[in-house]
């Protein structure tokens, strides 16, 4: 008993049945062509298309004035596109997009003063193609001749590497390459021009061949993509016939499973004379239907809005690669799967996985399929979104717009239209700052036939709010702590959102010190740390407090000064009975006229100044009314009393003095008089 199994992506690439279509098409029209070399490594389709009347010419110079002249699938170098104008031969270009691309590559980078690095082949003819966009490139076969001769072979002057590769390159020798150069090399561009069709064919047949008994691989043998089949199904399987066409085929096949990859240049009605050769071998007639059906899947076609489901065989940052089953290359922009910005795709996705796309567009000629995952999931998440709707469940979206009447949201992919009153934002607030942003909602509105969408977030504000705040009111004690923001502010406080309940955090008591405004030191929206300091649960009403006890100025003044201290004060503020003193940051005291100074003042402002800096003694301190009495006349008095005391003492002095003299002359006196 056998099975076999057909790798989906056999036989001609779409490259190449593009090459072969416009090789045919010339055949048709009567015109006398010919291609310029082998249209594409197939003996049977050269030789076909000779019979036909489009003969294989090597060289220019061989071709006959008048003669229309097909450039092959594997391109050719710039100087043969000037010979054929010098000649004035017409021409049609059959170049595969994927190795034109290359040529665009290699020929900017040259211009650019970089040295070409080509992975690839050297005598093959897209390779010489691909060098003859440059000068002097650097040809490298594999990784032994790159780790050989590219030290030898790199210019000493430094210039920067640009490296690309042949399309049908194995991708494992193309990274083993890659990975040697980038140690050799920091200033290198590398491109990656492997052909994706040709990565998806040798994945696939890997794939089969690591489970099969036996593997046919149909193409040419001097193929560089057939080749390159062969050498992988042999990694992995024991039993591997190359076949160029179904002559080839043993009519003994193993037993088990027989795996069949071809070429991207082996046509289709040579895969289906294996196939027919297979069938009359195997006589199964359910396998013979198998193997028919394979076959058709392998063939078909699609068509834009067709609905298909594609595996994932490769990741990038900004789109996703599909096998779609079919002979185009599936290509799923991020765009075209999300609209919230912050996704990573391979956050998403991984190699193997299934994902139901819907066709966009198909482009036969670069051989891509560009489908779309976005627009099938809103098409069908409609129906999640009229359930929404009647359920009265909350949704989550990302907006995705902004108009005059409010915004949208992208709800799994369906455009829900939010207005202004509903956006959950205070009126005239700009509702800008909502874009890219999460949120959730209600849908409210659906109209399939109009396929308007309407939705409130403000609902679902309002029910959170709510939640939150009986959860709130449940909890909550005079002391409790809450992380708030600021809805509003008032000229004698802000209120604050402590999770659906607001409280007032009035102005005395956001700060030790003295504030103008409660602006000075908030604005709506900030994020603050409050206590609850009163509580009032019938009306619903709370106190809020913001400034905290260590902060306390009062604290510090009392562990710092006493009654009787002198301290050196900055006048802040003058008033007609007196004038106020920051003695330190957030205390004041009063100074009253009377003890300004010693003498009579008609107003403070005759002797002080706001900002000026004194010398004051505490003459008393109120802890409850938190008042402080200070005296710069106290600081005057006693110097005044010292210099009365001393002028007392000086006069004493000169009295005592006087007295002296006086009794020293009384006894001289008497002493005359004795003596007389």
């Amino acid at each position: 008993m056998r099975e076999v199994k057909l790798a989906k992506s056999s036989g001609f690439c779409f490259g190449v049945r593009r090459a072969v279509q416009m090789a045919e098409e010339l055949a048709q029209s009567g015109k006398t062509a010919c291609t310029l070399g082998p249209i594409i490594h197939n003996t049977h389709v050269v030789e076909k298309l000779a019979r036909d009347g489009v003969p294989c010419i090597n060289c220019v110079e061989d071709v006959l004035p008048g003669t229309t002249v097909l450039i092959r699938s594997h391109g050719v170098a710039a100087d043969v596109y000037r010979e054929l104008e010098a000649r004035d031969l017409p021409y049609a270009d059959a170049t595969c997009p994927y190795v034109e691309k290359i040529h665009q590559i290699v020929s900017d980078c040259a211009k650019d003063g970089m040295q070409i690095v080509i992975i690839g082949t050297k005598k093959h003819p897209e390779v010489l193609g691909i060098a003859g966009y440059c000068e002097n490139p650097l040809i490298f076969d594999d990784i032994d001749d790159l780790k050989e001769n590219i030290l030898h072979l790199a210019p000493p002057d430094g210039k920067p590497l640009c490296v690309v590769s042949q399309t049908t390159m194995e991708r494992f020798f193309w990274e083993e390459c890659i990975e040697f150069i980038k140690k050799e090399y920091t200033n290198c561009k590398i491109f990656d021009t492997i052909c994706f069709a040709t990565c998806k064919r040798q994945l696939e047949a890997r794939e089969i061949a690591r489970t099969a008994d036996a593997m046919i691989v149909i193409g040419d043998k001097t193929s560089s993509n057939t080749k390159a089949l062969v050498a992988i199904c042999r990694e992995e399987c024991g039993t591997v016939y190359h076949i160029e066409s179904a002559e080839e085929l043993k009519a003994e096949l193993p037993s088990g499973i027989v795996g069949i990859t071809a070429g991207a240049s082996t046509p289709d009605w040579i895969i289906k004379e294996v196939k027919n050769k297979m069938s009359e071998a195997i006589k199964n007639e359910t396998l013979e239907k198998s193997f028919e059906e394979l076959l058709a899947e392998s063939f078909k076609t699609l068509n834009n809005g067709d609905k298909v489901v594609g595996i994932v065989t490769a990741i990038t940052p900004t789109e996703i690669y599909l096998d779609l089953g079919t002979k185009h290359a599936g290509f799923l922009p991020l765009s075209e799967v999300t609209d919230d910005p912050s996704v990573k795709p391979e956050e998403m996705f991984k190699v193997g996985d299934e994902i139901e796309v819907s066709v966009v567009r198909v482009n036969d000629v670069e051989g891509v399929v560009t489908v779309s995952k976005r627009r099938l999931d809103a098409a069908k998440n409609w129906d999640d979104v009229e359930a929404a709707r009647q359920d009265k469940a909350v949704v989550e979206g990302i907006v995705t717009e902004m108009n005059k009447g409010g915004i949208v949201v992208s709800v799994k992919g369906v455009r829900v239209f939010v207005p202004a009153s509903q956006s959950g934002l205070p009126k005239d607030a700009d509702l800008a700052t909502m874009l890219k942003t999460k949120v959730k909602l209600r849908i409210t509105e659906v109209n399939r036939m109009r396929r308007r969408v309407v939705g409130s977030i403000r609902s679902v504000q309002f029910e959170e709010r709510r939640a939150a705040a009986e959860k709130v009111w449940n909890e909550i004690a005079v002391g409790n702590t809450y992380k708030g923001i600021v809805k509003s502010i008032m000229s004698y406080g802000v209120f604050v959102d402590i999770g659906g309940v607001d409280g007032m955090l009035h102005i005395s008591e956001m700060s030790w010190k003295r504030i103008g405004h409660p602006s000075e030191l908030f604005k709506v929206g900030d994020a603050i740390e409050v206590a609850i300091i009163a509580l009032d649960t019938e009306k619903k009403k709370i106190s809020l407090g913001y400034r905290k006890a260590e902060d306390n100025p009062w604290t510090k003044f009392i562990a710092q000064y006493n009654v009787g201290d002198v301290a050196t004060v900055k006048i802040v503020k003058m008033m007609p009975f007196g004038a106020f003193a920051e003695v330190i940051d957030g205390v004041d005291g009063l100074i009253h006229i009377s003890q300004i100074t010693d003498r009579r003042i008609a107003r403070p402002s005759d002797v002080l100044s706001e900002g000026q800096e004194v010398e004051a003694k505490i003459t008393e301190i109120n802890l409850d009314t938190k008042k402080i009495s200070l005296s710069m006349r106290a600081l005057i008095e006693p110097v005044a009393a010292a210099a009365d005391e001393a002028a007392i003492d000086a006069a004493d002095e000169v009295v005592a003095s006087t007295d002296a003299n006086e009794t020293v002359v009384a006894e001289d006196v008497v002493s005359d008089e004795t003596a007389e």
